[in-house]
C-alpha cells in the first residue's frame, strides 16, 4: 500500500513538472514571436522618430498654381519640421527645405507622391517599405515612408550617420552657402550645379530666416 502511495505521488509530481515545462515553452514561444514583431516594426521606422512634431495642415495648391505658389505652400507645410530637425541635429533648416524643394519638385515629384520621399534617398540597406523609380538608372530602389515627417527625420539621420558628411557639422549653422557646397563635395549629388541651385532657392525664398528663428541672437555663432 505504501509503495502504491509513493508511486502515485511520483506520478502526480511528474505530471505537474511536465505541465509547468509546457507552459514555460509556450510562454517563451509567444515572447519570441512578439520580440520578432517588435524588431521588424522598429527596423522599418527611422530611429528617434519625430513623434512629438505635430502633423502640419497640408496646403495643397491648385493645379494651375505658379511654381512660386507651389514652393510657398511647400515652405508653409514643412518649415516647422525643418526647424525641429535643425534643433535636434544641427542641419540648417534652410538647407533641409531647399533640398526638399529641389529633390521633390516642391512636393509634386512622382517619388514624393508615391513614397513620401522628399530627399531622393535610395534604399542603402533600408529594411522598410520600398518603391522602384527611374533615376540615374532604371528602376532604382528608394525608401518609402508612411508620413513625410519620417522622410525629414531620415534625411537628418542620413547626414549625421555617415562620416563623409562630418565636415559639414564643423561649419556655422548660419553658413548655408558652405553647407550647399559641402554637400556636393561630400558626394550627396552628382549635379555640378547642385550647390548653386540650393543657394538660389534659399535666397529667392528667404529660407535663411528659419535658421535665424532657430538660432535667435546666435545667428552668427558656430
Amino acid at each position: 500500500m505504501l509503495r502504491k502511495s509513493i508511486l502515485l505521488l511520483l506520478l502526480v509530481l511528474l505530471g505537474l513538472s511536465a505541465c509547468t515545462s509546457k507552459k514555460s515553452a509556450v510562454s517563451q514561444k509567444k515572447r519570441s514571436s512578439t520580440e520578432r514583431v517588435l524588431k521588424k516594426t522598429n527596423s522599418e521606422i527611422p530611429r528617434s522618430t519625430p513623434a512629438h512634431v505635430p502633423n502640419p495642415t497640408i496646403i495643397t495648391p491648385p493645379s494651375n498654381a505658379s511654381y512660386a505658389e507651389v514652393v510657398t505652400a511647400y515652405i508653409s507645410n514643412y518649415s516647422t519640421i525643418a526647424k525641429e530637425e535643425m534643433l535636434q541635429y544641427g542641419i540648417p533648416a534652410s538647407i533641409t527645405l531647399a533640398q526638399g524643394i529641389l529633390e521633390s519638385g516642391a512636393g509634386r515629384g512622382s517619388l514624393t507622391k508615391k513614397a513620401n520621399n522628399h530627399f531622393g534617398i535610395k534604399c542603402h540597406g533600408w529594411t522598410g517599405d520600398k518603391v522602384y523609380h527611374d533615376d540615374d538608372e532604371l528602376q532604382e530602389c528608394f525608401r518609402k515612408y508612411n508620413d513625410p515627417k519620417y522622410s525629414f527625420r531620415d534625411h537628418s539621420l542620413f547626414l549625421t550617420g555617415r562620416s563623409r558628411y562630418q565636415d559639414l557639422f564643423k561649419l556655422k549653422k548660419s553658413d548655408y552657402k558652405g553647407w550647399a557646397k559641402g554637400l556636393k563635395k561630400a558626394g550627396y549629388a552628382t549635379d555640378p550645379k547642385y550647390p548653386d541651385k540650393l543657394i538660389s532657392i534659399i535666397e529667392r525664398y528667404r529660407l535663411d530666416q528659419f535658421d535665424d528663428e532657430v538660432l535667435g541672437k546666435k545667428a552668427n555663432a558656430a
